[in-house]
């Protein structure tokens, strides 16, 4: 292959940026609302929903290893990765859709089982695209400062996203009225169409490729191995991946509670939207300055201090047990400027772990890496929508059918409030200590490197 270049033009890192629309709007939405479309709509009880969420998870971690090592053989053989990117860019809007479209009547078993299999189809589109994506940025540059401001820019749209589809997508199931399943079918089509064309834009920087030698075929067994022994090999990597499972964990606890606290603590439907602007407004302004940051004293230590700024404004949220009302606005607003370094800088470390490898084991092993990436990222974020759900069955939570109205007893509402607050902190509070081990700096990165011209 030719190597990577170091400086990288606008037009790469914005194409690159606009993909995070759909990979924001997917990690965002699905997270956000389908517990609650379970639970409030179609009455599946919590734990079946959690079940739910967390199989079509557990399916993304079996097929991501695979997904990656047939992207790395994709690369050798024909020089690209666009193809498997595209084919998800299409496939995943139309089993989204499908996904928020369970046939009327059908009872709660049915229909979350239509969820299930929808939902397994939408996470495999997903994947398809998700990995080789990941495995970009590791082959755009060799430079530690590039990769920087081409992730910062990824999280500045990502955090764009996450509040137009968080904020949006619930005013879009709003245009059902009454009828709160075609409230959510409306919400699933335009979403769908819009992740689907940032994803598309993303394909387009991915190289055309030419015809290679044919490289053999491998099970997905053997996929996983690979991605394991990368996993195996690389102490920075391990480190880095445990870090961002952990956080994947508490957001995706927030995520999927912020439903339930807009509806049960806060008591205001509208409460939800001022949430999400809450935490993405900031969060859209700080990913810049945790990039210049990062070229300051490094992206390990300012990883550290977004992560310690996050677990105290979480569990600032505990005061919403006894006093909720708009001052939540201001530790949410925290949280948010923090998350923005939680997001950039790790991903933008991730292909300095890749090329750190590279250099031991050889190139082209970046889906491998992404693989295992996404397939980590997905289980954090899975489990954190599988730990509320248990809260919510341990502390009494009742479940609907459509409009019905339900009183939820105290406990359920206090166990909505912790899972937002206290038990993210925590999570994310332990997520602190791999990363103070992680060891690669700057210098470890920064190896002189041969320059090469990427078209706009």
């Amino acid at each position: 292959m030719t190597a990577p270049e170091r400086r990288l033009s606008r037009s790469v890192v914005s194409r690159y940026a606009i993909g995070s629309i759909g990979t924001g709007g997917f990690a965002t939405l699905p997270g956000l609302v389908l517990v609650f479309y379970l639970t409030d709509t179609l009455g599946v009880t919590a734990l079946l929903a959690g079940l739910v969420v967390t199989a079509a998870k557990v399916w993304d971690v079996i097929i991501d290893p695979w997904i990656g090592e047939r992207s790395d053989a994709a690369l050798a053989r024909t020089g690209t990765r666009r193809t498997w990117m595209r084919v998800g860019a299409i496939a995943l809007p139309i089993a989204f859709v499908v996904t928020f479209a369970a046939p009327a009547g059908a009872g709660p078993v049915a229909a979350g089982v239509w969820v299930l299999v929808a939902f397994l189809a939408t996470a495999t589109a997903f994947s398809l695209f998700q990995v080789p994506y990941i495995a970009l940025p590791a082959e755009l540059t060799d430079d530690y400062d590039a990769r920087t401001r081409l992730l910062t820019w990824r999280v500045v749209v990502l955090s764009v996203a996450i509040l137009l589809f968080g904020a949006g997508g619930p005013m879009l199931r709003r245009t059902g009225g009454d009828d709160e399943a075609l409230g959510y079918l409306v919400m699933a089509i335009v979403a769908g169409l819009v992740i689907g064309l940032g994803m598309l834009v993303a394909t387009t920087i991915a190289p055309a490729g030419v015809p290679r030698a044919e490289r053999a075929r491998r099970s997905i067994a053997a996929g996983y191995a690979e991605g394991l022994a990368a996993l195996r090999r690389s102490r920075p990597f391990r480190l880095l991946l445990a870090a961002f499972l952990l956080q994947g964990l508490a957001t995706g606890a927030m995520l999927a509670g912020a439903n339930y606290v807009a509806v049960w603590v806060m008591r205001s439907d509208d409460a939800l939207t001022f949430l999400f602007v809450a935490l993405i407004g900031p969060a859209i302004l700080c990913a810049p300055l945790w990039g210049r940051l990062a070229q300051r004293i490094g992206k390990e230590r300012s990883f550290v201090l977004a992560s310690a700024v996050f677990a105290v404004a979480a569990a600032a949220l505990v005061g919403m047990l006894w006093a909720p009302g708009a001052w939540v606005y201001g530790p949410v607003a925290l949280a948010g400027a923090a998350y923005a370094g939680m997001q950039s800088l790790p991903m933008a470390m991730l292909p300095d772990v890749i090329a750190h490898d590279a250099r031991v084991s050889g190139p082209g092993l970046a889906g491998s890496f992404g693989g295992v990436w996404t397939a980590g990222e997905t289980t954090g974020m899975a489990f954190g929508a599988t730990l509320l759900t248990i809260v919510l069955a341990a502390t009494g939570y009742l479940e609907s059918v459509g409009a019905a109205e339900v009183v939820q007893p105290d406990a359920a509402v206090a166990g909505i409030a912790l899972s937002f607050s206290v038990l993210p902190a925590v999570i994310v509070a332990l997520s602190i200590i791999p990363i103070l081990r992680y060891p690669l700096r700057r210098a470890d990165i920064d190896a002189p490197a041969q320059t090469r011209e990427v078209a706009p």
